[in-house]
């Protein structure tokens, strides 16, 4: 066979395959598909229909946060900030975590600043995970999670949450670890399900970790995101300090998703590792918004109350129209997506209910299916996922359309 024959016939798949086949972006012929966000929102933009799919609001961040962004690059802070992240920025996140939770990393040693939440996480993934090694989520689970997973070559493995409160099987998730288990990534509170895990579940994920000689990466992004619990911090909990990473970000938090600012703190050996990596992915990135946020976390404490109380009034003005059309409610305490079953109206294919939505009544979701394995995706195929992160005229202007759904079926 011709050499350049041979090497463009690889006997294992490339990393992109291995990328795509663990968001299920990969067809079964091999051909690449394109995301739901995707095709959802074309279907919107084609039909006019109010996208309560991709999760991201639809109003601005507080304007002084936005105008320190505009001081910081009239001032010049437009060159490359520090590998790190800003002195200020990484300062700021310590002392966040002092305030709301009693941690209390080290700035220079023991917190970065990245390119958004999504790339601590993969940095974090791939500083610690690779081929022969295992990768426990739980399911659903956000796609990029099982795009990194299969990028470092690891083997992802899932513990099923399910309706009505999307909690663990402890008897599951005790199966689900295994001597291989190096890394458990564990989203909290979670997307997609709005599920806030308790302090008595985080610690048995922590007792198991422990036993195991696994690291925790945590994903924390809805931290001030909860409505009637408050969020506990895996870093907190006993024997979790010295093998747990912290991810938080300011797109959730601040309304402020383009900005892609995030941080993560840990153990500065940890650190060390995710920063090794992280630093040949965007180097830096952000540099005036690095400082904006700096001043955005140190808001006063009725900001970040304020922003939970109102996103949940907004998250009951769309589950009282979801209610109305028919569908069982699954009451989120975290995060800004409600979940619903399609059971009750008759429908167990939530995909394709969810390609129809559009034209029916002119709101857009997103299938839970598909942030599962296929085995997961079987389990949820009556599930649909709807976001409440926008202006509360256009949740209402949605319920209302959705309480239309019963009698167009």
């Amino acid at each position: 066979m011709h050499p350049a024959r041979e090497l463009s016939t690889p006997l294992a798949p490339a990393p992109w395959q291995r990328t795509a086949l663990g968001a299920n972006l990969l067809a079964a012929d091999g051909g690449l598909g394109v995301t739901i966000f995707e095709e959802m929102t074309t279907l919107a933009v084609r039909t006019g229909a109010i996208n309560l799919g991709q999760g991201f609001p639809d109003e601005d961040g507080p304007v002084e946060i936005r105008e320190a962004a505009r001081a910081a690059i009239a001032s010049g802070a437009n060159q490359y900030a520090p590998g790190k992240g800003l002195p200020e920025l990484r300062e700021a996140v310590a002392a966040h975590q002092e305030r709301f939770y009693g941690l209390a990393p080290d700035p220079a040693t023991e917190v970065i600043i990245t390119t958004g939440a999504t790339e601590g996480i993969a940095a974090a993934l791939l500083a610690f995970a690779g081929p022969g090694d295992e990768v426990l989520t739980f399911e659903p689970f956000y796609d990029s999670y099982g795009a990194v997973i299969g990028l470092s070559g690891a083997t992802h493995t899932t513990v099923p949450l399910a309706a009505p409160d999307f909690m663990p099987d402890v008897a599951a998730l005790e199966a689900a670890f295994s001597v291989r288990t190096k890394v458990v990534l564990l989203n909290n509170p979670h997307n997609p399900t709005g599920a806030v895990f308790p302090p008595a579940v985080l610690q048995r994920v922590v007792d198991l970790a422990g036993r195991h000689g696994s690291i925790i990466i945590t994903d924390e992004v809805y931290e001030h995101l909860t409505f009637g619990v408050g969020h506990t911090p895996v870093a907190t909990l006993p024997g979790a300090a010295g093998r747990t990473i912290t991810i938080s970000s300011a797109g959730k938090t601040f309304s402020l998703t383009g900005w892609k600012i995030g941080w993560l703190s840990g153990p500065e050996e940890l650190v060390a590792a995710v920063r090794t990596v992280k630093q040949f992915l965007t180097y830096s990135s952000g540099t005036p918004f690095q400082a904006a946020i700096a001043k955005g976390l140190a808001l006063p404490d009725d900001f970040y109350t304020g922003i939970a109380s109102a996103l949940e009034q907004k998250r009951d003005i769309l589950s009282a129209g979801l209610r109305a059309a028919g569908f069982d409610v699954f009451t989120p305490q975290g995060t800004y997506f409600v979940n619903v079953g399609t059971a009750p109206l008759g429908i167990t294919d939530a995909l394709d209910l969810a390609r129809r939505l559009p034209e029916l009544v002119g709101v857009a979701a997103i299938p839970v299916p598909v942030f599962c394995h296929p085995e997961g995706a079987e389990r949820t195929r009556s599930l649909l996922r709807f976001a409440f992160c926008k202006k509360t005229n256009v949740l209402e202007e949605a319920a209302a359309r959705l309480a239309t759904l019963r009698g167009r079926l």
